[in-house]
């Protein structure tokens, strides 16, 4: 079994340090926050992700899993350094490499001997050269760094399943070698190992995000088609995902996309482009229509209530997704501020996201549960689709709320049940009622 490195317990960090332990390895995680140490220390997990907790506390205890804020002592003996620091936008749209180059620096001043530097961040194209240039220029000469590229795919709610069951691995350098090595590390999970130059590994997570993206954008600025023409956004997202080539997967119309890849590293993707010399219109529209279907969530709001001056919304779910506490680039976090400004008062509930929403929105008043959310209401906004919240009591709701408008802006209910029951339904691409369901026609 090897001895690993993991540079930045976040997200993705923590999930890689406590999974590849669990595979058997002596793993360490470092960061530089203290507070995140001492209580991953006391198996205390940071983050909210389904099955997490098991994974760390049981590697805790068989002492396969450690944390530290010092990188000597996390670095002793290691044979590989995954580097899984952030990488936030910068003021152009930019990944900021800061956290990167720190622990590049890190490396280089306490690793010993021979070591492979894996880049899990998601990084720029051509970061993978940059470190490396790094680690050779500030590192003693007895030290033998390699670097190795292998982008993350996991995603939040589901990132333990995920890094056991991938759909494929990635990984770009220019010594194979190095690169067999970290193959090895993860032929226990038998996955397809796609072996590239750098660049190319980098620019695979990068245009698989933005692809991602577009598919959402795409589908949103569809639905926006039909509430004009009178189709259903979600009959017409079924007959598209029949087609082999297209799939139904992120097809659905909403509120856009949001959290802490999409967005950043559209713009990333974005801003590479630019300053090459590219056109990139396809990467701005797709940025445009995941911010104007906020918007437009809005827009409907005002004109079904008259204005939202003085106007009770209650939100259901402020983290960007399901499953996962994370409130960055949340769709309902620019959604609240968006009411406030035009004075509405605003009152939520997530089942987990709260404590680290509340400082982002000052004044929001916080409920206990979806019934006491709705007492008083003058509309609900459905902003993420939580699995609690397709099983609510929804007669119970109406009756406690002052009007009963309800903007669903992820297309989880039902309209003809919604309207058989007072509201006033507003869909994502839903205006017209749904048909009914056609039967199958029979194979010839």
């Amino acid at each position: 079994m090897a001895r690993i490195a993991v540079i930045g317990v976040g997200y993705v960090g923590l999930v890689t340090a406590a999974c590849f332990a669990d595979l058997g390895h002596e793993v360490t995680g470092i960061d530089i926050d203290e507070g995140r140490i001492r209580r991953l220390r006391v198996k205390i997990s940071p983050i909210y992700e389904p099955g997490l907790d098991a994974l760390i506390g049981r590697n805790i205890d068989a002492e396969r899993l450690h944390f530290t804020t010092n990188y000597r002592e996390g670095l002793e003996g290691a044979q590989f350094a995954f580097i899984a620091v952030g990488t936030p936008s910068g003021p152009a749209g930019e990944a900021d490499m800061t956290a990167c180059d720190a622990a590049a620096k890190g490396i280089a001043d306490a690793a010993r001997g021979s070591i492979i530097v894996v880049n899990k961040s998601t990084m720029p194209i051509g970061s993978g050269d940059r470190l490396e240039a790094i680690i050779r220029q500030s590192g003693t000469e007895s030290l033998d760094a390699r670097v190795v590229s292998n982008p993350e795919f996991l995603r939040e709610g589901t990132a333990v399943s995920d890094f056991f069951a991938p759909d494929r691995i990635v990984l770009g350098s220019t010594d194979t070698e190095a690169a067999n090595a970290v193959a090895e590390l993860h032929r226990p999970l038998n996955a397809r190992i796609l072996l590239t130059d750098m660049r190319t590994a980098e620019m695979v997570k990068y245009a698989s995000n933005a692809f991602l993206a577009t598919k959402i954008s795409f589908i949103n600025e569809i639905a926006s088609i039909c509430e004009r023409l009178g189709a259903d956004v979600k009959q017409v997202a079924d007959g598209m995902g029949l087609d082999g080539r297209i799939g139904r997967g992120f097809l659905e119309a909403g509120l856009g996309y949001g959290g802490s890849c999409f967005p950043k590293d559209v713009r990333a993707l974005e801003f590479m482009a630019s300053v090459q010399g590219c056109h990139p219109q396809l990467l701005r529209a797709v940025m445009e229509i995941n911010r104007d279907v906020r918007r437009t969530a809005v827009q409907k709001l005002r004109e079904v209530l008259g204005g939202l001056d003085g106007k009770l919304i209650g939100v259901l779910g402020l983290s960007f997704k399901p499953n996962t506490d994370d409130i960055r680039e949340a769709a309902a976090i620019e959604i609240i501020h968006l009411l406030q400004n035009e004075g509405a008062l605003i009152r939520a509930y997530d089942p987990v996201a709260m404590e680290h929403a509340a400082p982002f929105i000052p004044s929001v008043d916080f409920a206990q549960n979806p019934y006491e959310l709705a007492v008083g209401c003058d509309a609900l906004a459905l902003v993420t689709e939580w699995n609690e919240f397709k099983e609510l009591d929804m007669a119970r709701i109406r009756q406690a709320m002052r009007t009963p408008v309800l903007l669903d802006g992820r297309n989880i209910y039902d309209p003809h049940r919604m309207a058989e029951l007072g509201f006033t339904y507003l869909g994502m691409g839903r205006s017209a009622p749904a048909a009914d369901p056609i039967a199958p026609a029979l194979a010839p």
